[in-house]
């Protein structure tokens, strides 16, 4: 499970780096240049909207087995750890503290309704 959480954490990280490189490698001069790289914004937001939608799956397996064996859903030390190694990441990529937290805490308030949601506690 631990290697699930770091391959997502890496695979996030990438594409907000590959994002970053290509965003500075040459300015936009011309239209097409301008439509290019709203396609490639349109195919980075599918993609970070691909890696959330893997990491609720994950979030799923994990509230199903906090549930069988008694753990409370919320467990702030992780999450702060969680927080904590995205805004390094983040700042590695030019990205502020403050976004990286709100970012995080949104994903966090939707993993916390999956992890209490009575269909994944109580699935067998």
């Amino acid at each position: 499970m631990k290697s699930i959480k770091i391959i997502l954490l890496i695979t996030v990280a990438t594409l907000l780096g590959y994002s970053a490189a290509h965003a500075q490698s040459k300015p936009i001069n011309t239209k097409a240049e301008f439509d290019a790289a709203r396609a490639k914004i349109d195919s980075l937001d599918n993609q970070l909207i691909k890696t959330i939608g893997e990491r609720e799956r994950i979030v799923r397996e994990i509230g199903t087995y906090k549930a069988k064996n008694h753990i409370a859903p919320l467990q702030a030390a992780r999450f702060k750890q969680v927080v904590d190694k995205a805004k390094e990441t983040g700042k590695k990529e030019g990205l502020s503290p403050e976004f990286i937290e709100e970012l995080m805490n949104a994903i966090h308030t939707e993993s916390l309704k999956l992890e209490n949601d009575p269909a994944v506690m109580h699935n067998e």
